[in-house]
Protein backbone atom coordinates (compact mmCIF):
# COMPACT_ATOMS: atom_id res chain seq x y z
CA UNK A 1 0.00 0.00 0.00
CA UNK A 2 1.14 3.57 -1.19
CA UNK A 3 2.17 5.77 1.51
CA UNK A 4 -0.05 8.63 1.75
CA UNK A 5 1.06 12.32 1.22
CA UNK A 6 -1.03 14.72 3.50
CA UNK A 7 0.06 18.39 3.89
CA UNK A 8 -1.57 20.17 7.21
CA UNK A 9 -1.26 24.00 7.43
CA UNK A 10 -2.16 26.11 10.40
CA UNK A 11 -2.90 29.54 10.66
CA UNK A 12 -2.55 30.99 14.46
CA UNK A 13 -0.01 33.44 15.33
CA UNK A 14 -0.51 32.66 19.42
CA UNK A 15 1.90 30.12 20.27
CA UNK A 16 -0.41 27.62 23.28
CA UNK A 17 -3.60 28.12 21.31
CA UNK A 18 -5.98 25.51 20.70
CA UNK A 19 -5.53 25.96 17.30
CA UNK A 20 -2.34 24.47 18.38
CA UNK A 21 -3.51 21.68 20.11
CA UNK A 22 -5.30 20.24 17.07
CA UNK A 23 -2.67 20.74 14.67
CA UNK A 24 -0.33 18.69 17.02
CA UNK A 25 -3.05 16.06 17.56
CA UNK A 26 -3.60 16.04 13.63
CA UNK A 27 0.19 15.64 12.70
CA UNK A 28 0.77 13.03 15.10
CA UNK A 29 -2.55 10.91 14.43
CA UNK A 30 -1.24 10.85 10.54
CA UNK A 31 2.25 9.80 11.28
CA UNK A 32 0.86 7.26 13.61
CA UNK A 33 -1.51 5.83 10.99
CA UNK A 34 1.82 5.67 8.61
CA UNK A 35 1.52 8.94 6.66
CA UNK A 36 4.20 11.35 5.04
CA UNK A 37 2.88 14.30 7.06
CA UNK A 38 4.07 18.14 5.55
CA UNK A 39 3.35 19.98 8.35
CA UNK A 40 3.07 23.43 8.60
CA UNK A 41 2.71 26.14 10.89
CA UNK A 42 2.75 29.50 8.97
CA UNK A 43 3.04 31.95 11.10
CA UNK A 44 5.65 30.19 12.61
CA UNK A 45 7.77 30.20 9.28
CA UNK A 46 7.10 33.39 7.82
CA UNK A 47 5.30 32.49 5.17
CA UNK A 48 4.35 35.79 3.02
CA UNK A 49 1.14 35.90 2.32
CA UNK A 50 1.25 39.59 0.30
CA UNK A 51 0.63 38.96 -3.84
CA UNK A 52 3.00 40.25 -6.03
CA UNK A 53 2.09 42.25 -8.83
CA UNK A 54 3.37 39.33 -11.14
CA UNK A 55 1.31 37.13 -9.33
CA UNK A 56 -2.47 38.51 -10.32
CA UNK A 57 -2.96 36.51 -13.56
CA UNK A 58 -5.47 34.01 -13.51
CA UNK A 59 -5.11 32.26 -16.42
CA UNK A 60 -1.46 32.16 -17.76
CA UNK A 61 0.40 29.65 -16.23
CA UNK A 62 2.34 30.76 -12.81
CA UNK A 63 5.68 31.60 -13.92
CA UNK A 64 8.87 30.35 -11.62
CA UNK A 65 9.28 31.98 -8.53
CA UNK A 66 12.31 33.35 -6.71
CA UNK A 67 10.72 32.83 -3.54
CA UNK A 68 12.46 29.50 -2.18
CA UNK A 69 9.49 28.71 0.44
CA UNK A 70 6.70 29.70 -2.34
CA UNK A 71 8.44 27.41 -4.56
CA UNK A 72 8.22 24.68 -2.24
CA UNK A 73 5.20 24.93 -1.47
CA UNK A 74 3.78 25.12 -4.48
CA UNK A 75 5.78 21.52 -5.66
CA UNK A 76 4.61 19.77 -2.18
CA UNK A 77 0.93 20.56 -2.75
CA UNK A 78 0.91 19.19 -6.01
CA UNK A 79 1.70 16.02 -4.94
CA UNK A 80 -0.20 15.70 -1.92
CA UNK A 81 -3.16 13.15 -1.39
CA UNK A 82 -4.79 14.97 0.74
CA UNK A 83 -4.98 18.57 2.98
CA UNK A 84 -5.90 19.37 6.62
CA UNK A 85 -6.50 23.51 7.34
CA UNK A 86 -6.81 24.55 11.02
CA UNK A 87 -8.00 27.86 11.33
CA UNK A 88 -9.94 29.68 13.21
CA UNK A 89 -12.45 32.04 12.10
CA UNK A 90 -11.81 35.52 12.17
CA UNK A 91 -14.66 38.19 10.47
CA UNK A 92 -15.90 35.00 8.24
CA UNK A 93 -12.52 34.84 6.61
CA UNK A 94 -9.44 32.83 7.24
CA UNK A 95 -6.52 34.57 8.82
CA UNK A 96 -4.48 36.45 6.40
CA UNK A 97 -1.51 34.55 6.21
CA UNK A 98 -3.68 31.63 5.31
CA UNK A 99 -5.60 33.81 2.66
CA UNK A 100 -2.23 34.71 1.49
CA UNK A 101 -0.95 31.05 0.76
CA UNK A 102 -3.95 30.50 -0.89
CA UNK A 103 -3.83 33.24 -3.42
CA UNK A 104 -0.02 32.39 -3.58
CA UNK A 105 0.56 28.94 -3.86
CA UNK A 106 -2.90 27.22 -5.02
CA UNK A 107 -1.94 28.80 -8.88
CA UNK A 108 -2.89 28.85 -12.09
CA UNK A 109 -0.64 25.91 -13.79
CA UNK A 110 -0.06 24.54 -9.94
CA UNK A 111 -3.47 23.89 -8.55
CA UNK A 112 -5.90 24.61 -11.67
CA UNK A 113 -5.84 25.31 -15.32
CA UNK A 114 -7.83 27.99 -17.14
CA UNK A 115 -8.39 28.34 -20.95
CA UNK A 116 -10.64 32.00 -20.81
CA UNK A 117 -11.26 34.22 -17.70
CA UNK A 118 -14.89 33.12 -17.80
CA UNK A 119 -14.08 29.85 -18.81
CA UNK A 120 -14.87 26.71 -16.13
CA UNK A 121 -11.55 26.12 -14.50
CA UNK A 122 -9.77 21.98 -14.29
CA UNK A 123 -8.64 21.50 -11.10
CA UNK A 124 -4.77 19.88 -11.31
CA UNK A 125 -4.52 18.53 -7.68
CA UNK A 126 -3.96 14.96 -6.97
CA UNK A 127 -5.86 15.41 -3.74
CA UNK A 128 -9.30 14.77 -3.45
CA UNK A 129 -10.35 14.66 -0.13
CA UNK A 130 -9.30 18.08 2.49
CA UNK A 131 -10.51 18.37 6.01
CA UNK A 132 -10.70 21.93 7.89
CA UNK A 133 -11.27 22.40 11.32
CA UNK A 134 -12.34 25.73 12.69
CA UNK A 135 -12.16 27.80 15.49
CA UNK A 136 -15.09 30.15 16.52
CA UNK A 137 -16.66 32.07 19.58
CA UNK A 138 -19.63 32.64 17.19
CA UNK A 139 -22.56 30.25 18.49
CA UNK A 140 -23.69 27.52 15.70
CA UNK A 141 -27.45 29.23 15.27
CA UNK A 142 -26.00 32.83 14.94
CA UNK A 143 -23.55 31.47 12.34
CA UNK A 144 -25.85 30.25 10.11
CA UNK A 145 -29.01 33.08 10.49
CA UNK A 146 -27.17 36.30 10.16
CA UNK A 147 -23.64 35.27 8.31
CA UNK A 148 -25.10 32.50 6.37
CA UNK A 149 -21.64 30.19 7.15
CA UNK A 150 -19.01 32.04 5.40
CA UNK A 151 -16.22 29.71 5.84
CA UNK A 152 -18.17 26.52 4.62
CA UNK A 153 -18.78 28.73 1.34
CA UNK A 154 -15.25 30.11 1.05
CA UNK A 155 -13.63 26.19 1.90
CA UNK A 156 -16.54 23.87 0.27
CA UNK A 157 -17.25 26.27 -2.70
CA UNK A 158 -14.82 28.73 -3.86
CA UNK A 159 -11.65 27.38 -3.29
CA UNK A 160 -11.01 23.30 -2.76
CA UNK A 161 -13.38 22.29 -5.39
CA UNK A 162 -11.84 24.70 -7.90
CA UNK A 163 -8.21 23.06 -7.62
CA UNK A 164 -10.10 19.58 -7.87
CA UNK A 165 -10.61 18.72 -4.35
CA UNK A 166 -14.20 17.45 -4.44
CA UNK A 167 -14.51 15.97 -0.80
CA UNK A 168 -14.08 18.52 1.51
CA UNK A 169 -14.98 18.09 5.17
CA UNK A 170 -15.45 20.13 7.69
CA UNK A 171 -15.52 20.60 11.44
CA UNK A 172 -15.91 23.78 13.67
CA UNK A 173 -15.12 23.17 17.39
CA UNK A 174 -17.12 25.90 19.31
CA UNK A 175 -17.21 28.15 21.46
CA UNK A 176 -13.94 28.26 22.14
CA UNK A 177 -13.35 30.53 24.71
CA UNK A 178 -15.31 29.26 27.61
CA UNK A 179 -14.80 25.58 26.86
CA UNK A 180 -13.49 23.45 29.61
CA UNK A 181 -10.71 21.16 29.67
CA UNK A 182 -12.62 17.87 29.50
CA UNK A 183 -14.67 19.85 26.03
CA UNK A 184 -11.21 20.64 24.44
CA UNK A 185 -9.96 16.86 25.00
CA UNK A 186 -13.55 15.61 23.34
CA UNK A 187 -12.69 17.86 20.35
CA UNK A 188 -9.05 16.71 19.97
CA UNK A 189 -9.76 13.23 20.11
CA UNK A 190 -12.84 13.81 17.40
CA UNK A 191 -10.13 15.96 15.37
CA UNK A 192 -7.89 12.54 15.52
CA UNK A 193 -10.78 10.72 13.71
CA UNK A 194 -11.68 12.89 11.41
CA UNK A 195 -8.06 12.79 9.88
CA UNK A 196 -7.92 8.91 10.53
CA UNK A 197 -11.37 9.55 8.13
CA UNK A 198 -9.27 11.39 5.97
CA UNK A 199 -7.83 8.81 4.80
CA UNK A 200 -10.27 6.39 4.31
Amino acid sequence: MDTKRVGVYLAHPRAGSFNHALFDAVVDELRGQGCEVLAHDLYAEGFPPALTAEETGTVAEADGTGDRQLALHRAEVAGLDALVLIHPNWWGMPPAVLAGWVQRVLAPGVAYKLGTADGEPAGLLRAGRALVLNTSDTPQAREHEEFGDPLQQIWAACVLPYVGVDDVRRVVFRTVTDSTDATRAQWLRQAREEATALLG
